[in-house]
């Protein structure tokens, strides 16, 4: 279904802490099918030595790019008994995911592109981007920020970076999404308290005869506008169930 649309497929790691597939095995899946998969690893479930059997495991089946974050703790009182580990911080687990392409002499091709997660937010006057350049100095290569449905705030955010020069180091690419209500929108920003969806939008969906297409819609013309902000390289449409939305929306935006 959506093959022929995306450049790649983005396997996630247990989010919100309920069991899934692994990376790992969800990455090979993908990688039959003749896909590109960005599977993300994070560092709440693994230890050290797990991280990076996982990281032999990608790169040894052909993975070539990665999104490798923190994660969040697991909340209190989740259905889900289990602890969080955090043996190794996400700076860290950059750099050993940066060491497993190092060969003597090194190998073209068997690096993985790296990337990192990133808010987007209207940074102040003297916003200093350290951590960006820390975990560029590791190895990553491209930022994808959180899910962000307000252009006004991201062309902030966008200027910032430009004008630190943050996207010299960076391929930066906004998390989008086409929400199929209100009651989804709502639920997002009280589940996740850094997406970034503006009441105008929620009232869109809440109006509309069918907030299924409106959210469609309303996700294309974020696409549209995005593609418009100097220094963005791409997005990255988060699934809200429903894949043939995800093709539904990148046909209507009219953009590959």
């Amino acid at each position: 279904m959506l093959g022929d649309s995306v450049d790649g497929l983005q396997v996630t790691d247990n989010p919100y802490a309920w069991v899934q597939m692994s990376a790992l095995a969800a990455a090979s899946l993908v990688l039959q099918e003749g896909l590109d998969p960005v599977p993300v690893l994070t560092c709440r479930d693994r230890n050290r030595i797990a991280l990076q059997s996982d990281l032999l495991g990608l790169r040894a089946i052909g993975v070539r790019s990665l999104l490798l974050t923190r994660g969040h703790r697991i909340p209190p009182g989740h259905p889900v008994l289990a602890n969080t580990v955090f043996d190794t911080k996400g700076k860290e687990l950059v750099a050993l995911a940066a060491r497993i392409g190092d060969t003597d002499p090194p190998t073209p091709g068997k690096e993985f592109l790296i990337g990192v997660g990133a808010r987007a937010f209207r940074p102040q006057e003297g916003w200093d981007p350290g951590w960006l350049n820390k975990r560029s100095s590791s190895g990553a290569g491209f930022l994808q920020t959180q899910l962000c449905l307000n252009t006004d705030l991201l062309r902030e955010y966008m200027a910032a970076l430009v004008e630190a020069r943050v996207t010299w180091k960076y391929s930066v690419v906004v998390t989008v999404a086409a929400l199929p209500s209100a009651d989804t929108a709502r639920w997002l920003k009280q589940t996740m308290s850094d997406v970034r969806i503006p009441k105008e939008l929620v009232d869109r969906l809440e109006q509309a005869s069918d907030p299924e297409q409106e959210g469609i819609a309303i996700c294309a013309g974020q696409m549209q506008e995005i593609a418009e902000i100097p220094g963005v390289s791409g997005v990255n449409i988060m699934t809200m169930g429903e894949p043939a939305s995800i093709r539904a929306t990148i046909k209507q935006s009219g953009l590959l």
